[in-house]
């Protein structure tokens, strides 16, 4: 874990029951909000906002069960009412309080099983017996410290456990996704009780295997001659925006509990700006001007929301040419301006996205998301300067010279943009 994570829960720790903003905890460490957020989220699996919350519940909870009086508790500590406590507590935990400490509150997530131990928590789910066991735990690719103790069951089932408000998280966006029409990789399969999970001092969830997402198998004859055809790729773009249109709805219903940092995606790229003139001499400061002036103005206009925020072909699942589920749930995070999953995600299709093929693949995004979820004159004519953010801000994450030099040279797209931006407009 890095110094400035280290550094910054101990503050919360210590100040747990002041009102604590992101703002605060950045300045500390001389980083942007926006920065620190996306750093805090990488090292804690978690928002800002969500982890004091959790901590909050977590101190308050034990004062409680040491005998002090509840409601002076949960006042100290921020909380209106008992009530909103307790509702939070059960948003945030699966359970009561009373329940929390009764059963999990000493529980280890992670413990070690055998295939024995395996075989019987499987026992609760109607599934074949003697089913192959293999560990498919994931890791933080940063720490190796792992992040989902999981694992594959024969050929088509997962079984999962984490700490308890992460699962709760987890299931509770795969039920939304669920009623939209798509699947997710936390998409229960009910235990022989009709529960959700098997719960005890763990939290054990079984999910049926999603399929693989498009860039990590092979395509089959009939994906490649559909992906070839011009017609099919139109409704193949356009059915994608659809499933995006979709997914967002989901996110909608879910991002009060997910408690996302609002991020600026406006001042992301204005910050990078400085750097890019730097190194990208072919571009004039009309380009620039042209940014801060009308995505300025658009900017605090834009619908904005819990969105995906890494929509590629690693995370959108595909079955005959229709998006049929998501990964990637550690990406839930963000509140942006919801057109960033449309422009992002059109590389899904056009891996490439400077050419005149990304333009029409775009277009066709565009209008499936529109057919569900209608597009604002504000969003339509920002799609342009979105864009632009999203490759200006990739200039704050390089250090050096060399390492801004290096990109500039590799990224073409800056150019292109500068120098086409009449091709964005009137897209639809």
């Amino acid at each position: 874990m890095q110094n400035f994570i280290k550094s910054s829960l101990e503050y919360i720790e210590q100040n747990i029951k002041a009102d604590i903003t992101v703002e605060e905890l950045a300045g500390m460490v001389n980083y942007s909000a926006g920065h620190f957020c996306r750093m805090f989220a990488q090292s804690m699996d978690s928002t800002v906002a969500s982890y004091i919350l959790k901590r909050r519940l977590d101190h308050a909870l034990d004062e409680i069960s040491s005998g002090r009086k509840a409601i002076g508790v949960v006042l100290e500590y921020g909380f209106d009412t008992y009530a909103g406590f307790y509702k939070a507590f059960v948003r945030m935990y699966g359970c009561s309080p009373k329940k929390y400490l009764s059963i999990y509150k000493k529980s280890e997530v992670f413990i070690m099983l055998s295939e024995k131990d395996i075989q019987a928590i499987l026992g609760n789910w109607n599934i074949p017996t003697g089913l192959k066991i293999v560990d498919a735990s994931t890791k933080n690719w940063k720490t190796g410290k792992v992040e989902w103790q999981m694992w594959q069951i024969g050929d088509d089932y997962y079984l999962k456990t984490n700490e308890r408000s992460k699962m709760i998280k987890n299931i509770r966006i795969a039920k939304a996704l669920e009623k939209e029409g798509l699947s997710s990789e936390f998409l229960p399969i009910p235990t022989i009780t009709g529960n959700d999970y098997l719960d005890g001092a763990q939290i054990f969830l079984l999910t049926k295997k999603v399929g693989e997402p498009l860039n990590n198998r092979p395509l089959s004859d009939e994906e490649i001659a559909h992906l070839e055809n011009n017609d099919s790729r139109e409704k193949y773009a356009y059915q994608l925006g659809q499933a995006i249109a979709k997914l967002h709805n989901a996110l909608k219903t879910v991002q009060d509990d997910v408690k996302p940092y609002e991020g600026n995606l406006f001042e992301q790229g204005e910050k990078a700006i400085s750097k890019v003139k730097k190194h990208e001499m072919v571009i004039s400061d009309d380009f620039f001007n042209d940014y801060i002036e009308n995505f300025g103005r658009l900017n605090a206009q834009l619908p904005h929301q819990l969105i995906h925020g890494n929509l590629c072909g690693d995370t959108a699942v595909y079955e005959n040419g229709k998006v049929v589920a998501f990964k990637g749930f550690e990406t839930y995070n963000l509140s942006f301006p919801r057109i960033y999953d449309i422009t992002w995600g059109a590389g899904e299709i056009n891996s490439q996205p400077m050419i005149e093929k990304y333009l029409h693949t775009l277009t066709e995004m565009l209008k499936g998301y529109d057919s569900i979820n209608p597009l604002t004159a504000e969003e339509k004519e920002s799609v342009y300067y979105v864009l632009c953010a999203t490759y200006l801000k990739g200039y704050i994450y390089h250090d050096t010279d060399e390492s801004i030099d290096l990109m500039a040279r590799g990224n073409r797209a800056m150019v292109f943009l500068a120098n086409n931006k009449e091709m964005f407009f009137n897209l639809l």
